[in-house]
């Protein structure tokens, strides 16, 4: 079974930076979109940003201009530049992949694990 694996979590000062990234564990034919979600404590899951396998990005408007979605598709890894971080920015950070593991079988969506963010003085 495929799984989707996150790294680079840690707690960071207000206005700091970390970079997160993810990839698959096992073997597999394409990762089309991929994207990076975030969950609060008592909050819904809410959507950061994706990026196409053509590097077409999007971002929700609370992170325009300070997070990066960028992906290295030869090593089939995303990754999550993220800048001048607010505490409101704390939450587990979750990636999710739409994957052809095996030629010919049909895409299937995967999720990591997250890691945790936490900015705070």
């Amino acid at each position: 079974q495929v799984q989707l694996v996150e790294s680079g979590g840690g707690l960071v000062q207000p206005g700091g930076s970390l970079t997160l990234s993810c990839a698959p564990s096992g073997s597999i034919v394409s990762i089309y979109t991929m994207g990076w979600y975030r969950q609060a404590p008592g909050k819904q899951r809410e959507l950061v940003a994706t990026i196409t396998r053509g590097a077409v990005t999007n971002y929700a408007d609370s992170v325009k201009g300070r997070f990066t979605i960028s992906r290295d598709n030869a090593k089939n890894t995303l990754y999550l530049q993220m800048n001048s971080l607010k505490p409101e920015d704390t939450a587990v950070y979750i990636c999710n992949g739409a994957i052809r593991k095996v030629v010919g079988d049909p895409t299937a969506y995967y999720w990591g694990q997250g890691t945790q963010v936490t900015v705070s003085s």
